[in-house]
């Protein structure tokens, strides 16, 4: 029994059968489907099981999918499932991959704790610092005070003018070497004891050096009342 024709559905002899695209064509019929140009084996361009020309063979493109209220629904149906799904996952696998921590009296009680500990190790690296600061300069001092709390002198604290007080003050005894760096300043040895001594201010006293009879300012923290 003859097979029908692709296009016209009669029977095909072999004589004229030509076999493709998996169907049976009468020679004549073997035409684009467009333009119905007589085509050959060589010549033709498959496309859906249908023969085409090289001119009229269709060309792939993208479809625009228009917002239609049945898209926007099929759309929001989406979204609404992709939530579902996610929930679900993240209510399988909670407690898994992280654990929440509880602000429970305990875990205020330890975070109160470790604030108190850093407020302390800051108040320690804190004095420790300041009491760096106070100390005598390197080339003003020839020995490490026992106490430099009792001989701090503040940072940044303006040297006051050199006004002789009223004689009959105190006595104090230097307990570092002071070279002077202003004319009315008075240097000091270790041991110089120092007479008629009146505080000016918080870092400096008036007094007159006993050995060498000069009279000036000088740094408190450098002396030691006797």
């Amino acid at each position: 029994m003859n097979p029908p024709c692709g296009r016209c559905n009669k029977p095909v002899y072999p004589t004229e059968k030509i076999n493709c695209l998996d169907k049976y064509w009468h020679k004549g019929c073997f035409s684009c489907e467009v333009c119905k140009m007589a085509l050959s084996m060589t010549t033709y361009k498959g496309f859906e099981k249908k023969p085409y020309c090289s001119m009229h063979y269709p060309k792939t493109s993208f479809t625009i999918v228009t917002d239609t209220p049945e898209n926007l629904r099929l759309k929001q149906q989406s979204m609404l499932n992709s939530q579902a799904l996610y929930k679900e996952d993240f209510e399988k696998n909670k407690g898994k991959g992280f654990s929440v921590v509880v602000d429970t009296p305990e875990m205020q009680r330890v975070k109160k704790t470790q604030d108190q500990i850093s407020d302390i190790k800051y108040h320690e690296e804190f004095e420790k610092s300041r009491i760096r600061s106070d100390a005598p300069p390197p080339e003003n001092r020839q020995m490490q005070p026992s106490s430099p709390e009792s001989f701090s002198q503040p940072l940044g604290q303006m040297r006051p003018a050199a006004v002789a007080p009223p004689s009959g003050g105190k006595r104090y005894q230097a307990v570092y070497s002071y070279t002077a760096a202003e004319g009315d300043e008075v240097s000091l040895q270790e041991g110089d004891l120092i007479l008629d001594v009146e505080p000016i201010d918080e870092g400096w006293m008036f007094g007159c050096n006993q050995r060498t009879g000069q009279r000036g300012l000088l740094p408190a923290n450098y002396v030691r009342p006797v």
